[in-house]
């Protein structure tokens, strides 16, 4: 049996890397054998602020297990900053073969005071975020005619929550982008797949327990360690899930999912086409039985994690 580590040989750049799942990606990638660009600005939960800490923290603990690893800290939020990060994988390790788009930033507030400020900062972060970093490494990866792009989305996009237009507008984009990625790259044998990861992090710490239903939900979610979404990450890099691309799965726990994607599942038609008045008499009463609720994610992840 080979002694070689699933990911031996691979240079992978992992974004918001110092805390949470990115730091226990971060971790695992190099536990795998891969070298590790960490890249985190040290920022606050709404990203303001910097630190060097937290990035270079996690590349000490990745040298003194005996990996390999480079801490950056420059911003996804610009073109910039998305091309001196993939530069420095190149700059160190002399190659780039995967990116996990794992910053993030919250600012909740319901949708009738949210902000400009609140809403251009998180799709900075998380959707121009992706944007950035992934186009920076698009050439290096058709050249080579391999690469992976892992993106973070999140149930709040998929399904909904109170007081998160801007992260679900974020994500929910990021789930369109990963998909035209993927789309656009296979013929260059490279694959681009999302993760909605349920993890307590440093962002989902930041949700109100004001009352007993909202501090059980709280108590449930931090059962679920950022680890269990590195598991799912890590595998997505292997040589091994090349053939798995344009997917959107889910990690809560020790359950993985896969999700379904918007296709039509009703129709109408009429030969002598539809007029407002026939649209509103025959058409929505036809699918009225069909339409979706406001559910929440935790109205439709009702049941505890396994």
């Amino acid at each position: 049996m080979s002694d070689k580590k699933l990911l031996e040989g691979k240079v992978i750049v992992v974004t918001g890397a110092g805390r949470g799942i990115g730091r226990a990606t971060a971790l695992m990638l190099a536990e795998k054998g891969a070298r590790v660009v960490v890249n985190d600005i040290g920022g606050n939960a709404d990203g303001s602020g910097n630190d060097a800490t937290p990035a270079q923290e996690v590349v000490n603990e990745i040298k003194a297990a005996g990996g390999d690893a480079v801490a950056n800290f420059d911003s996804v939020t610009s073109w910039e900053g998305g091309q001196k990060i993939v530069q420095s994988a190149i700059d160190t390790f002399g190659r780039l073969d995967g990116v996990i788009n794992n910053a993030g930033n919250l600012r909740d507030v319901i949708f009738h005071k949210m902000t400009e400020e609140d809403f251009d900062a998180v799709l900075a972060v998380h959707l121009k975020g992706t944007f950035n970093v992934s186009r920076a490494a698009a050439p290096i990866f058709r050249e080579q005619g391999s690469g992976t792009f892992v993106n973070m989305t999140s149930t709040s996009g998929l399904i909904g929550n109170f007081g998160q237009a801007n992260y679900a507008a974020a994500k929910m984009g990021i789930v369109g982008l990963s998909k035209s990625m993927a789309l656009d790259m296979q013929r260059f044998g490279v694959t681009s797949n999302c993760i909605a990861p349920f993890a307590w992090s440093r962002l989902i710490g930041t949700i109100p327990t004001d009352d007993e239903a909202q501090k059980a939900r709280v108590a449930k979610i931090q059962q679920m360690t950022p680890d269990k979404i590195a598991t799912l990450a890590v595998s997505l890099c292997s040589d091994q899930a090349r053939n798995v691309t344009g997917q959107i799965f889910g990690v809560r726990n020790n359950e993985i999912f896969l999700f379904s994607q918007p296709r039509p599942f009703r129709s109408a038609h009429t030969s002598d086409g539809w007029t407002p008045e026939t649209v509103l008499s025959r058409v929505l009463p036809a699918f009225e039985a069909d339409f979706y609720p406001l559910s929440r994610s935790a109205d439709v992840f009702s049941w505890d994690p396994f």
